[in-house]
């Protein structure tokens, strides 16, 4: 369980501080406005903070594995080296979100918005993706091993060098995206 409670959470928020490097394990944040927050390093496993708006946070190195994150506004968000793993973040918003070298193992994007995104380096093995948009996206040397792209939106996307063995794309939109160096295309 967390080690503050969401009372104590808020008034923290409120009160203009960080909550960089805290335990906040297993709690509810679900609808709360979490804009520009800095959250770095935080353990937020097993949250609930669906729906919640992230927009401009700082979540580099945060622990979101479990999370579930469904709906959630990320856009312009820090999550690079984050730890994403099992993490729901279906129906996001994570447009102009960095998300460089995350792990993203098994993680619900279904029909979320990735257009501009930074996911460079990032682990998405087994990636639910579908419907997903990421026009635009950066996935330069990305594990997308065993990911699922039907029906996504990849236009412009950069894949470079990016490993794509078993990923799914039927009936995803390509166009003007760059595989150069793409293994298992």
């Amino acid at each position: 369980m967390s080690q503050l409670t969401r009372d104590q959470v808020l008034d923290k928020i409120k009160a203009g501080e960080s909550l960089a490097g805290l335990d906040l394990s297993e709690i509810d944040l679900s609808y709360e406005s979490l804009k520009g927050i800095d959250m770095a390093g935080s353990n937020l496993q097993n949250a609930r903070l669906q729906n919640s708006n992230f927009e401009g946070a700082n979540l580099s190195g945060a622990n979101l594995s479990g999370a579930f994150m469904f709906g959630c506004n990320l856009y312009n968000a820090n999550l690079d080296n984050a730890e994403c793993s099992e993490t729901n973040l279906q129906d996001s918003n994570l447009e102009n979100a960095s998300l460089k070298n995350a792990n993203l193992y098994h993680v619900a994007l279904l029909g979320s918005n990735m257009n501009n995104a930074d996911l460079s380096g990032s682990t998405l093995e087994r990636a639910r993706m579908k419907r997903s948009s990421l026009r635009r996206a950066k996935l330069d040397d990305a594990d997308l091993q065993s990911a699922h792209l039907v029906r996504s939106d990849l236009t412009n996307a950069s894949l470079k060098n990016a490993n794509l063995e078993n990923t799914t794309f039927t009936n995803a939109i390509t166009d003007g995206a760059d595989f150069t160096g793409a293994k298992g295309r």
